[in-house]
């Protein structure tokens, strides 16, 4: 599969997932209550906002997918080692599994780090340094964010919390 195959399948399934989202699955599946003080703390507010960043994330890629004329590089070649690709599925599920235990222990954001960090030495980025500052920097911004200023309680842990 070429990069604009990849794009504009990928648009296209960002827009139909946001359209259900929004008009179906956010309104019957998400209860929202009557007195709620700030827009931003309503239990609806994120899923809506964050579906239409999809859908528009996805009308950018299916737009990007067709203003390209050739097809470019082919992307998500087949694995060549079965072996290889086995044992980069069991080192994920491990991950995973240890993130379950940790996250108590070392609280959310911490194990938020640990994983994206796991995740970009098992999958081997072609960018591991915008990902180690991606791994490190986002999960604070969203505690920042969540603890600050729409006063959520994120899990801390035992070791070290944060301010």
């Amino acid at each position: 599969m070429d990069n604009k195959q990849v794009q504009t399948r990928l648009g296209l399934g960002a827009m139909a997932l946001s359209l259900f989202l929004i008009l179906a699955a956010i309104p019957n599946w998400v209860s929202e209550p009557s007195n709620v003080p700030h827009l931003v703390l309503s239990p609806t507010f994120w899923p809506y906002t964050l579906s239409a960043l999809m859908g528009l994330t996805g009308l950018g890629l299916f737009a990007n997918g067709l203003s390209q004329s050739t097809g470019g590089e082919v992307v998500g070649d087949a694995i060549t080692d079965r072996r290889k690709g086995y044992m980069r599925l069991a080192a994920m599920a491990v991950v995973m599994i240890a993130a379950m235990l940790l996250m108590s222990r070392l609280g959310m954001v911490w194990t938020s780090m640990l994983i994206f960090i796991a995740s970009i030495f098992i999958l081997r980025t072609r960018y591991p340094v915008a990902a180690l500052i991606c791994a490190v920097t986002i999960p604070l911004i969203l505690y920042a964010f969540f603890a600050h200023v729409a006063g959520v309680a994120i899990p801390q842990g035992d070791f070290v919390r944060l301010p």
